[in-house]
């Protein structure tokens, strides 16, 4: 391994990075498929310069799997319900894994169709959605996905969790260039980030969450052990409402209440599903789908022509560096991610 010091961290190449993640996932005893496909995820996470997302998940998931919230050798299973729907059961398994079998139906159907959904049923998630979306905008495809998680955000108003993070992702194809990709939670922040500051000993804005008595606070480990506010007020608070009844009760799987609740004080990650909605332009718009997908390109140059920045172009800015020249992992963060499975 070429990995060096850098600093206060272990530098290390993205094919390092991703060799470390699916040994470390294999050492705590999650099968091969399973191993790869998350520890993908996990590398795209810190090749896009989303740390709480990267490498980081490695204990996460490892603590999930040694506490038996997860089936390490699940095996997902594929159905189709109705003309334009997939279901893939993943058995218990991590999300990652049922994705990639359900995937290649839901672009066909899409394709057929115009129109398709894809239900992940009885999986554990960890990660953030847009590698999902981003995988079908690269198929040409428009992509939704939406995901509950555990009760840790209260809802706007009160002071006692109800929702989980529940993130909303989007993707939109952009001929001969990335795809233009958003992925953000409902709430004020994404958990693993309020981790990460505990972590650091570092505080948190007062408007990320509350103590356990419902106390705005800046310490991390006391909105992790408390509530986490929704972003945007009561508007934060409807849309993670949504998220909740789209890949709950809608695809027949758990809200974030009812996950924290089976989980029963392991602190897993968050079981449940996943909903997941891909849309081909073509289908609506035929021969005229160029010139339309034209006039979506003029949006966007109009809005980076006044010096905005575009969802997801930081994502990418960061992955042009990390592919020609690594990632560094934090020295603490890679003593502990070493401890595992020893």
């Amino acid at each position: 391994m070429s990995s060096a010091a850098a600093g206060d961290g272990v530098r290390m190449t993205l094919d390092e990075l991703r060799s470390l993640a699916r040994r470390k996932l294999r050492a705590v005893g999650l099968s091969s498929d399973h191993a790869d496909a998350v520890a993908e995820t996990m590398v795209a996470g810190e090749r896009d310069g989303c740390t709480s997302h990267g490498i980081y998940r490695l204990i996460v998931a490892a603590h999930s799997i040694s506490s038996g919230v997860v089936v390490p050798d699940a095996v997902p299973v594929a159905s189709e319900p109705a003309k334009g729907v997939v279901r893939v059961d993943g058995g218990g398994g991590f999300a990652q894994l049922a994705f990639q079998c359900g995937l290649p139906l839901l672009v066909q159907k899409a394709r057929d169709q115009g129109i398709a959904a894809l239900a992940l049923n009885h999986v554990v998630h960890f990660a953030a959605l847009w590698p999902e979306v981003e995988r079908l905008a690269d198929h040409g495809l428009v992509a939704l996905a939406f995901t509950p998680s555990h009760a840790w955000v209260a809802p706007a108003g009160g002071a006692v969790p109800v929702f989980g993070t529940n993130p909303i992702a989007f993707g939109w194809p952009r001929p001969g260039r990335e795809a233009f990709v958003f992925d953000f939670a409902t709430s004020a922040a994404a958990r693993g980030e309020i981790e990460l500051r505990r972590r650091a000993g570092e505080p948190v804005p007062d408007d990320w969450g509350v103590d356990g008595e419902g106390r705005p606070t800046t310490d991390a480990a006391a909105v992790l052990n408390g509530a986490m506010r929704t972003f945007g007020g009561h508007k934060g608070s409807a849309l993670a409402a949504m998220v909740e009844l789209l890949a709950g009760p809608l695809i027949g799987d758990l809200t974030s209440a009812e996950s924290i609740a089976l989980d029963e004080g392991r602190g897993g990650s968050p079981m449940g599903g996943e909903l997941v909605l891909a849309i081909d332009p073509a289908a609506f718009l035929g021969a005229a789908m160029s010139g339309h997908l034209a006039r979506a390109e003029a949006m966007f140059a109009a809005i980076e022509a006044q010096g905005a920045r575009l969802p997801s172009s930081r994502r990418y800015a960061a992955r042009r560096e990390s592919l020609a020249k690594g990632g560094t992992i934090p020295a603490r963060l890679y003593d502990d991610i070493m401890r595992i499975g020893e």
